[in-house]
């Protein structure tokens, strides 16, 4: 059976793999392709957002008790991250790629330090605290949507 952590870093990487082919579009300043690249980005991002906010981080919270540990890290850095985006959309419909790139390079390095702290810290600790098979299975049924 699969765990919480091997779905929801499947999901960084298909999220990873979004953002690569946006920013290639913005690089060729090719803001049809970007626009609608980087639309699928975001809509992949806040999906995965919603399911921790939703989901795993209230089950986390109610199976061990901790409201102001990793999980509000996490919320805060999903805030700024989401700001980030904002920025890119901005400049993407400005068609200022080089604005654009700047704030994805911004992105770039702070999702891989958010997405390292959660699949080597957090996630580990929903394993553990969170019942294995239903959390699973509506992680797959919420992933298979986006």
């Amino acid at each position: 059976m699969a765990k919480v952590s091997d779905l929801m870093s499947q999901d960084h990487r298909h999220c990873d793999d979004l953002f690569t082919a946006a920013e290639s579009a913005i690089d060729a300043q090719d803001f049809d392709t970007a626009k609608a690249a980087w639309g699928d980005f975001v809509s992949a991002t806040e999906g995965h957002f919603q399911l921790e906010e939703g989901v795993l981080f209230p089950g986390f919270e109610a199976a061990t008790g901790m409201t102001s540990g990793p999980t509000a890290v996490m919320r805060n850095e999903h805030q700024i991250m989401r700001e980030l985006l904002s920025a890119v959309s901005a400049a993407i419909d400005a068609n200022d790629a080089r604005g654009a790139l700047g704030h994805c390079e911004s992105l770039m390095l702070y999702m891989q330090q958010h997405n390292m702290k959660e699949e080597q810290i957090l996630y580990p600790m929903l394993n553990q605290h969170l019942p294995a098979e239903s959390t699973c299975e509506e992680v797959e049924r919420k992933l298979s949507r986006n």
